[in-house]
């Protein structure tokens, strides 16, 4: 699994749309495969599942984005896996991060601020 978690500057919506069109604008077979938003008590979290195929694999791919905003502070997780062929242990994770670095440009040009981790989780 590939991770980047952290905290970012900006309108939430903003960064939102950036992150989608990354994801979708990186790849001919990314799709969305669900979505899902809550408010509550001024807080907001959206999260999106998306999948890709991974020609290097010959698998598909899926990465989890999930954008929370909360007093004016935005947080951002995003974690790609399903690359490795084999049944036991993880042996190819090259899909994953590079699955995740469609949004790893994104995330980067608003501001970061370190959060957890930024980069890749193994």
């Amino acid at each position: 699994m590939a991770k980047i978690q952290c905290e970012l500057y900006g309108d939430f919506d903003m960064i939102l749309n950036a992150l989608h069109n990354a994801v979708i604008g990186g790849s001919l077979s990314a799709s969305l495969e669900e979505s899902s938003d809550f408010y509550e008590n001024g807080a907001r979290c959206a999260v999106r599942i998306y999948e890709r195929y991974s020609m290097f694999g010959s698998n598909r791919l899926s990465m989890s984005v999930t954008l929370f905003e909360a007093n004016g502070r935005v947080y951002i997780s995003a974690a790609a896996t399903g690359g490795s062929q084999a049944m036991f242990i993880k042996i190819n994770t090259v899909g994953e991060h590079s699955f995740l670095d469609t949004v790893r440009k994104t995330i980067g040009s608003f501001s970061v601020r370190g959060y957890g981790s930024y980069g890749d989780h193994r």
